[in-house]
């Protein structure tokens, strides 16, 4: 079989095998964090594949010894003094993962090691979602001051009962076999057989998708949750996290953890009251509208509080997130407002607040379009926006 590789230095690597495409997101010296680069090759490896009749499986995986940790949080950093300098990114970020939910050929995430935030988004909405003893998968923007985003307010959303606002205001971690079981994967592969099901899948030469579920098959096993996995935790979650504001959650959830049994609670406990309080009410909010919107309503949605939230206008928690965590990296974030009581509803109404119709996210809604809308035919590209 021909086999063409584009260049082994680039950030996402792209392989035409016969009628098969295989992407390698290649930073694993940074986890394969997710930069504007990366966007953008993918997108372009995307599209071209999308359209050629001879590409019919599209298999994608991590360098080294991660799948992604989601977006450069250093890109983001290191651009809060410079208007939008990130809005591009998250731009192309975004209308990417409309085109990922809805792609036309059979795509098969092989997924290892680390797959959080936007780095979870190549692997969630596919086809098939490989996942091993290594995966660990989580959401944990809240945490510094950002929000579930990446089409997670939609996808986190929609599981069972209130998982979804658990895992988006904890940013809990959820291992290979909690990802089958959750729905968050397809298919569970020991490790040590992920590079054979991989050669496999290129020998198959082919996007049927009976044919690729039965050659993952013949790697993949059956698998459970541990005894004192989360997900066996979810009548307590429900009774917590079905409340309607962040301080009535972590007031229930408080009473929950000293009853007998309930250890697990604790570190949990923790970890969301050291969270961003802006963070944590713009996410709860996020999830519960995703629950009523469609996949594209909520990528809108998300576009409008990253913008906002990068603009700080209303707070600077996300840069405070971000140097406590990965610049200083002292763990000790000083939000502002330090406290959920202080984070009116009037401000979490701006984050939300819709922009112009040209300024949204473009979504095409026609068939005939749907590689329409990119960020370069945005008034964005040409316009430094003021508003």
């Amino acid at each position: 079989m021909a086999q063409e590789v584009v260049n082994s230095d680039e950030v996402v690597l792209g392989e035409e095998i016969d009628h098969v495409r295989l992407i390698t997101l290649n930073r694993p010296r940074h986890l394969n964090v997710i930069s504007s680069k990366v966007v953008s090759l993918l997108a372009e490896y995307l599209e071209k594949w999308e359209k050629d009749d001879k590409a019919e499986l599209v298999i994608i995986k991590g360098s080294g010894r991660a799948f992604s940790a989601g977006g450069d949080l250093k890109m983001f950093y290191d651009g809060r003094n410079s208007k939008d300098s990130c809005l591009e990114v998250a731009y192309r970020m975004y209308w990417l993962g409309y085109h990922i939910h809805t792609y036309k050929k059979t795509q098969v995430a092989l997924v290892h090691g680390i797959s959080m935030g936007g780095g979870a988004s190549l692997m969630v909405p596919m086809k098939f979602s490989v996942v091993t003893e290594k995966t660990v998968f989580a959401t944990p923007e809240a945490s510094i001051g950002f929000h579930t985003d990446c089409g997670f307010s939609y996808i986190l959303s929609h599981l069972p009962g209130h998982l979804g606002e658990f895992f988006a205001l904890t940013g809990a971690r959820l291992n290979g076999k909690e990802l089958v079981a959750a729905g968050l994967a397809t298919h569970f592969v020991p490790l040590e057989k992920l590079s054979d099901l991989e050669k496999r899948l290129i020998s198959l030469n082919s996007g049927d998708e009976n044919a690729v579920k039965a050659g993952i098959e013949e790697f993949a096993v059956e698998v459970q949750p541990d005894e004192q996995s989360v997900l066996n935790k979810q009548s307590i979650i429900d009774e917590c996290f079905s409340k309607d504001t962040v301080a009535e959650i972590i007031k229930s959830f408080e009473a929950e953890s000293t009853k007998e049994g309930n250890g697990w609670i604790g570190p949990v406990l923790k970890g969301l009251k050291r969270s961003s309080p802006t963070g944590l009410r713009i996410t709860l909010r996020s999830i519960r509208e995703g629950r009523k919107q469609t996949l594209p309503e909520s990528l809108k949605k998300e576009f409008r509080l990253t913008i906002n939230i990068l603009r700080a206008i209303i707070s600077e928690d996300v840069y405070e997130g971000i140097r406590a965590l990965t610049i200083d990296k002292d763990n000790a974030p000083k939000w502002n407002p330090p406290s959920l009581d202080n984070v009116g509803d009037e401000k979490i109404d701006q984050v939300f607040q819709l922009f112009e119709e040209d300024l949204e996210l473009q979504i095409p809604e026609k068939e005939e379009h749907r590689w329409d809308g990119k960020y370069e035919n945005s008034p964005y590209a040409s316009l430094k926006v003021t508003d």
